[in-house]
């Protein structure tokens, strides 16, 4: 089976998919993240006792603007009209992480995978940011797609 680049032109060049003829439907996408630390780390951000504030609340705004923002640092994606995003954030003690969860929606032409799992890893560099000056080694892990709907592909859910 051949499969072909959407966003390479028939001279090899990059190029933004056109989507004027494509039908607008309900799209969905979900996003997940973690960030491994260590259980100290983790401790300081649940006790509310980090020095920079709330990191969760900091780092689910930080996915919301990043998710509104995704055609501005992705070349060739679309601009759209998100409906809306969430940002869950979920300490995770018993395996020393932070889940992350994105979920991104809009009606309209093209889907909004990218925004997800864009929402999804600056969240998760925004509590490596934070957290940086306790815990350098902390590990960004695991983002990827979970699920998404809408569009002529249809349904998608990761194994």
């Amino acid at each position: 089976m051949t499969h072909l680049f959407t966003h390479i032109n028939q001279d090899g060049k990059a190029n933004m998919v056109d989507v004027t003829d494509k039908n607008t439907t309900q799209r969905q996408a979900i996003a997940q993240a973690y960030v491994e630390m260590k259980a100290e780390t983790l401790a300081l951000i649940l006790n509310g006792q980090h020095h920079k504030g709330d990191v969760f609340a900091t780092a689910r705004i930080a996915g919301i603007m990043a998710a509104k923002k995704t055609s501005d640092i992705i070349p060739l994606c679309h601009p759209l009209a998100l409906t809306k995003v969430e940002v869950e954030l979920v300490a995770e003690p018993e395996f020393n992480r932070v889940r992350i969860q994105s979920l991104c929606k809009l009606s309209g032409k093209t889907g909004v995978e990218m925004e997800a799992l864009t929402a999804a890893s600056v969240a998760a560099l925004t509590i490596y940011d934070m957290c940086k000056a306790i815990q350098k080694d902390m590990v960004i892990t695991q983002v990827k797609l979970l699920e998404k709907t809408g569009g002529k592909s249809g349904h998608f859910t990761s194994q």
